[in-house]
């Protein structure tokens, strides 16, 4: 561990406030697309920084709207809020009180409040908003309710379709498994319901919002009813459904922005790493991150984790249980987060250079707590072993932090399925 003392000390800089964030400021206002992880769900710190480092870049670097790991419906209501479009709440928080599924303390937080109240006022003087918008695939029910709405308002003659869709999966009353184990078993399917309904969007799509928000929504119908039918056979196969689907949907939303748009991604560090510097890609994964390199090409990509050694989060210790503040405690030994709690600055940002240290080229093991969190497992699970220069162009640094501040009670509904691993 003492190695790397000298690495550390020559790679951190203190982070006291954002204006000690210029050097990524710097390095990202070039890119296409910056990407902004986090270890948890759940992590004030993580939150916090990553809206001071979003302003800067919305500010002084002109990016064109955020684009998080949420769902697209949900995410829809807040973007017509922080636009400030007439009959949508003047207060973002009443947005964010409708994420109303497990997890819900992800995006419906007093963090993101303070965010989307910010993107509301800085959007009242632009000419063109800053837009907020859900990379995820999770909401097929709600998007094709979305969708009905949609075309009963706007184009009658295209309902039938959609009701063709939405009635082949009414038998499964808003049950994923329930649809995802009967593809299995008894070969029951609404794929081709959806693609009939995808093509007839997609060809009916222009730059009107509405229209591109319809086929949006058509989009992640097809995603989910792909990502379902993949889960039920395990493996990385829906892992990559989902990050592919994130992958398309953030290229659509620059497409629909315009040639000179760039977009700013929140997700979770198993998302927003490349999964070649991690085991993720030895077991089949892909990631936004790696498919963003490889679409946009590294030098218009920048990538950033963010890492933490104890302190508190929110999260549930199974899938749909209680939300509630869990201890985090200090990271195990060896671990990239050990190494920074014995000699980095107790907040610090890490930009890499090209050619970096072994910090950098070495294999460590990397924390990763999920929406599911089980402290007791911390010296045998909740790490990914990682190449820390390669899996990020930089890294935030919070050696302890404390859990975000949700807006809901703790018992809510789960609907949704876990995802693998361990929800992020």
């Amino acid at each position: 561990m003492a190695r790397y003392g000298d690495e550390v000390a020559s790679l951190a800089t203190p982070l006291r406030d954002p204006g000690d964030l210029d050097e990524l400021v710097e390095r990202a206002g070039p890119a296409r697309v910056v990407l902004l992880g986090e270890a948890s769900h759940g992590t004030h710190e993580f939150y916090t920084w990553r809206a001071a480092l979003t302003r800067r870049l919305i500010e002084q670097q002109g990016f064109s709207f955020v684009a998080v790991e949420g769902d697209w419906p949900d995410c829809a209501r807040v973007d017509r809020s922080v636009r400030g479009l007439p009959g949508e709440p003047a207060d973002p928080r009443e947005a964010l009180l409708a994420y109303d599924r497990w997890p819900t303390w992800m995006w419906a937080n007093e963090e993101v409040t303070d965010f989307c109240r910010w993107l509301r006022a800085s959007n009242e003087s632009r000419e063109r908003p800053v837009g907020f918008h859900g990379l995820d695939v999770y909401s097929l029910w709600e998007s094709l309710r979305e969708i009905l709405v949609h075309l009963r308002e706007h184009d009658p003659d295209q309902v039938p379709a959609a009701l063709a869709a939405y009635r082949c999966f009414e038998p499964f009353a808003e049950d994923p498994q329930s649809y995802a184990w009967a593809t299995r078993f008894v070969s029951a399917t609404c794929e081709n319901e959806v693609v009939d309904l995808l093509v007839r969007l997609r060809e009916r799509a222009t730059a009107g919002a509405g229209e591109f928000a319809a086929w949006q929504n058509a989009e992640v119908v097809a995603g989910a009813e792909h990502y379902y039918r993949a889960m039920v056979h395990g493996g990385p196969r829906s892992w990559n459904v989902r990050d592919r689907h994130m992958d398309e949907t953030l290229d659509r939303l620059l497409t629909h922005y315009g040639p000179e748009a760039k977009a700013v991604v929140w997700a979770h560090n198993t998302h927003v790493g490349d999964a070649r510097a991690t085991d993720q890609s030895r077991h089949g994964e892909n990631t936004l991150g790696e498919l963003a390199r490889d679409r946009y090409g590294r030098d218009r990509v920048v990538l950033v984790g963010f890492g933490t050694h104890r302190g508190s989060v929110i999260a549930g210790d199974s899938w749909g249980a209680p939300m509630r503040e869990m201890g985090v405690p200090p990271a195990r030994p060896d671990s990239l987060e050990d190494v920074l709690h014995a000699t980095a600055p107790s907040r610090a940002l890490f930009v890499f250079p090209e050619d970096g240290p072994d910090l950098l080229t070495d294999e460590l093991a990397h924390r990763a707590m999920g929406v599911v969190y089980r402290p007791d497992r911390e010296r045998w699970g909740n790490y990914v072993p990682t190449v820390l220069g390669e899996r990020y162009d930089a890294f935030l640094w919070f050696d302890e932090t404390q859990a975000v501040r949700p807006l809901h009670p703790a018992t809510i509904d789960t609907r949704e399925p876990e995802t693998f691993p361990s929800g992020v």
